[in-house]
């Protein structure tokens, strides 16, 4: 097992006698780009077995620190020919529970633009290309007919499962079948549904129509376990793949260590509560990189990086074994309804286009699972949602600063000491490495980012959540219909109330009468200023938080 190459002598652990050797001759570690010294002082003798072993592992440290890799071995040099293709993977779309069957979906992936819509013929989620062969409108705009085929709005073509047009309404009956010309035809990209998530394969070509039979995408179990509870959700980001990547594996910034509080056990929760408040050291160590992604550990949680899309954590039973050997205590104590407590933090990472990416987030677990239903998923929303807008605009303020110096350039500009960031560090090395620096838009894009938005737009949450989640989406609808049912009832009671004769009703019926109005006018403002920083937009200010 390799320990990821940060570049900086902290992150590589040296025997203590050399560290002391180092300080007595600190000249031995030169910088990451010139040669060791040659040392000619009489009061060195070359000759001795002991300062030739120096010498040679001062060499080993410089070559260590002047590499992003740790280990030269001829394995290693085998695996660097390999490399990642970014349209041979297949890609997540779309949480099913967020979609409907009813309507056609439009989606953009990798630069792709897609049209995601239910075929009830095949009993199948399908994944066109959002373009109709005739005119190219987006067929996300069309409808499903009655016969369950895909209709373009426009003129009305329409298209089965296959991408083969059946119909077109202007082409005479008794006229050539133009419709059956391969021109007609929409292109279709392989897809399928695992852990209940719709993916695709980025090539439309007729040769990979069953590519599922030779690579499927990456399956957890745990998604699919009927003995766990899951939470799920989606967000379009304001920021680039790379980045989002890059913070969802920094264990130490404080909205992610507040995000592990609301996530955590009971028994974690105190420890995780330090890494808020002061922070602590982290030694997270990254195993050997490879073309698929890479492991790392951090005390008794399992890290995972499946290239190019998943990424998730939970806490492994084998490192909790190997910690708790040396606690002869509980060693021998048979396993508690605590002990057997599991939790996944799994985040799918999807590349949009620059400066654009989408994150589905699923959290399944095997305890506490009534708390998913009695509580509706949209109120977690709230609290994530806050979450991620604590991060959403110096991440894209520091990825444009990232563009200006180049990605080649990251670990030169990015100062990273510390354990903690080895699975960060992780992830640059591995897309340097295998991936050509940067995700491959296959020349739809630059590379160059769009303009800075305004805060307004980086915060907005409408049209990045809530339109495309059912549970906030319904919840949306019925907070601003009871908003209205509010004003309305404190209208009319008012209106009553002017309208009615002094003799009437009473003075108390009628004082009683104006309150209620009082009240559900106050409440509705409240309610369309909870709906307003919920569902549109609420700005995070660090420095009140």
């Amino acid at each position: 097992m390799e320990v990821a190459g940060i570049s900086s002598a902290q992150l590589i652990h040296f025997p203590t006698t050399l560290h002391r050797t180092l300080a007595c001759n600190s000249c031995c570690v030169a910088s990451h780009r010139n040669p060791l010294p040659r040392l000619r002082s009489s009061s060195f003798n070359f000759k001795t077995v002991t300062h030739r072993n120096v010498l040679r592992k001062c060499e080993l440290i410089r070559t260590a620190l002047a590499s992003d890799v740790v280990g030269t071995d001829q394995p290693e040099m085998e695996e660097e020919k390999e490399k990642f293709d970014w349209f041979a993977e297949w890609y997540p779309v779309m949480q099913v529970c967020d979609l409907d069957k009813r309507v056609p979906i439009a989606k953009k992936v990798l630069g792709l633009d897609l049209v995601v819509w239910w075929d009830r013929n095949e009993n199948a989620w399908k994944v066109f290309d959002d373009s109709c062969p005739h005119r190219l409108a987006p067929l996300s705009e069309g409808r499903i007919d009655q016969w369950g085929r895909l209709q373009c709005v426009y003129h009305g073509w329409c298209f089965n499962g296959s991408g083969d047009c059946k119909f077109i309404p202007q082409a005479p009956p008794d006229g050539p079948p133009v419709h059956s010309s391969k021109k007609a035809c929409v292109a279709v990209y392989p897809s399928t549904v695992q852990n209940g998530i719709v993916w695709f394969w980025p090539n439309s070509d007729p040769k990979f129509k069953d590519v599922i039979m030779e690579k499927k995408p990456p399956f957890i179990p745990e998604l699919d376990d009927p003995s766990y509870v899951k939470l799920e959700g989606n967000r379009d980001m304001a920021y680039g793949y790379e980045i989002l990547i890059e913070n969802l594996m920094d264990p130490a910034h404080v909205p992610y260590a507040h995000y592990r509080i609301i996530q955590a056990p009971p028994s974690l929760k105190n420890r995780v509560k330090v890494d808020r408040e002061g922070g602590r050291p982290l030694d997270l160590i990254v195993e050997k990189l490879k073309p698929d992604g890479y492991v790392g550990k951090l005390d008794r949680l399992r890290h995972k990086f499946i290239a190019p899309c998943v990424y998730y954590f939970f806490s492994d039973p084998e490192l909790e074994s190997k910690n708790d050997e040396s606690v002869s205590s509980t060693a021998n104590k048979p396993p508690t309804e605590t002990s057997q407590r599991r939790s996944f933090l799994v985040f799918f990472c999807i590349p949009v286009s620059p400066g654009k990416s989408r994150l589905i987030w699923s959290f399944p677990r095997n305890f506490s699972k009534w708390i998913n239903h009695i509580v509706p998923r949209w109120i977690f929303h709230i609290g994530q949602n806050l979450v991620l807008d604590s991060d959403m605009y110096f991440l894209r303020v520091e990825e444009h600063k990232l563009e200006e110096i180049g990605p080649s350039n990251w670990h030169k500009a990015c100062y990273v000491p510390v354990k903690s960031d080895a699975l960060v560090v992780g992830f640059r090395r591995w897309l340097n490495k295998y991936a050509g620096g940067q995700v491959d838009w296959g020349g739809k894009y630059s590379g160059s980012l769009p303009p800075l938005p305004p805060r307004e737009q980086v915060f907005e949450r409408y049209w990045s959540h809530v339109v495309n989640c059912r549970s906030c989406n319904g919840a949306y609808k019925a907070l601003r219909i009871a908003e209205v049912g509010l004003q309305v009832i404190s209208l009319a009671a008012i209106g009553a109330v002017a309208l009615t004769k002094q003799g009437v009703i009473c003075a108390a019926a009628r004082a009683a009468i104006v309150t209620i109005a009082i009240l559900c006018f106050a409440a509705s403002k409240w309610l369309s200023h909870f709906i307003h920083k919920t569902f549109h937009f609420q700005v995070y200010n660090h420095a009140l938080v």
